[in-house]
């Protein structure tokens, strides 16, 4: 019997995803929102209020762990609408290089991260284990909203403008910048751009909270949603199939980072799929858009429309020039191909 090929680094392949969560339909009536491809995070009925849940680990950096996990979390509560509100963590560290200063370290960027957002860390487990080679940070962040503003990723409706946040991709670059710095030097990269794109990781910063708070807070948003591995195109792939509507994107009102682009073409990557936390996208209705930019631009953050909903659904094209294609999806993030051809 010829064995089956090994996975791939990075996320399991949509199709494989969406036959083992099934039809993602819970049997307890309390669940508002369960599992599902583009559906980020758990909502349960506790009456006048939801409870939001999530849970992502930290898989690609290496640097700045617990600052990552806390915020990566909390991008996806406030993409619901919610304020995050409590933190767990499991700290997995591998046997034989793990010492106390590097505990103490990880657990200082824990609590720096949940001071900055008003979170408090309420448990979670710790342990040196067996068979790993780097420090794994699993998170689950909880949070509360009434039901009444809560914002759920099946909410988009054709029509709808899609905003998006900052340029792509500021978790992207400052992760080549911190993991990746010997391959961009050997391409000519200066210390002064790895600086400053390791930077970005605090300024502007991979959270999203401050924004969707802001958006959330003026006209109609119908859904918001956290690009992360896959990157933007992958996102706005995800964000379609959870609405079960199309987008059409013009790809000439994507921007794209400096430091990112020169990064991704040092290394043959694509920045539209390079892990992009730090980027927001939302769906506005179409009338309501010029609000939710003000909104954006009042609350200092950058903002553009760079597409709109369709009644295609699971249609994601975007506009070359005088003629669509369709969007690349980018199921393996471009940074997971990047250290897979390392090893």
């Amino acid at each position: 019997m010829v064995p089956e090929p090994a996975l791939p680094i990075g996320k399991l392949d949509p199709g494989l995803l969406a036959r083992l969560l099934g039809d993602g339909a819970p049997t307890d009536p309390r669940v508002i929102l369960g599992p599902g491809i583009g559906r980020d995070v758990a909502v349960l009925d506790l009456g006048a209020r939801a409870l939001v849940v999530k849970s992502d680990p930290i898989t690609f950096a290496t640097d700045e762990l617990g600052w990552y996990a806390v915020n990566v979390n909390a991008n996806d509560i406030a993409c619901a609408g919610a304020r995050p509100q409590w933190f767990l963590g499991t700290l997995l560290l591998p046997e034989g290089r793990t010492d106390e200063a590097l505990v103490v370290r990880i657990f200082d960027q824990i609590r720096r991260a949940c001071a900055s957002l008003g979170v408090s860390l309420v448990g979670g487990h710790t342990e040196v284990t067996y068979g790993l080679q780097r420090p794994i940070l699993c998170g689950q962040m909880l949070g509360e909203v009434e039901k009444d503003r809560l914002i759920l990723p099946t909410g988009l409706r054709p029509g709808d403008a899609i905003l998006m946040t900052k340029p792509v991709a500021v978790e992207g670059a400052s992760l080549l910048a911190r993991e990746a710095a010997d391959r961009l030097r050997g391409a000519g990269t200066a210390e002064q751009d790895l600086q400053r794109a390791a930077a970005m990781l605090h300024d502007p910063g991979i959270s999203v909270v401050h924004e969707a708070a802001a958006l959330t807070s003026t006209g109609r948003v119908h859904a918001l949603h956290d690009p992360t591995e896959g990157g933007l195109a992958t996102g706005l792939w995800e964000m379609a199939q959870a609405g079960d509507v199309g987008i059409d994107v013009d790809g000439e009102a994507i921007a794209v980072d400096p430091l990112c682009a020169r990064f991704c073409a040092a290394l043959g990557l694509d920045p539209l799929g390079l892990i992009a936390s730090g980027t927001l996208l939302a769906a506005v209705a179409s009338e309501d858009e010029a609000a939710a930019l003000a909104a954006c631009d009042e609350a200092g953050v950058p903002a553009t429309r760079i597409g709109v909903a369709t009644p295609e659904a699971g249609v994601v094209r975007r506009r070359c020039g005088e003629g669509w294609e369709i969007l690349p999806r980018f199921d393996q993030d471009e940074i997971a191909r990047l250290f897979a051809g390392a090893e």
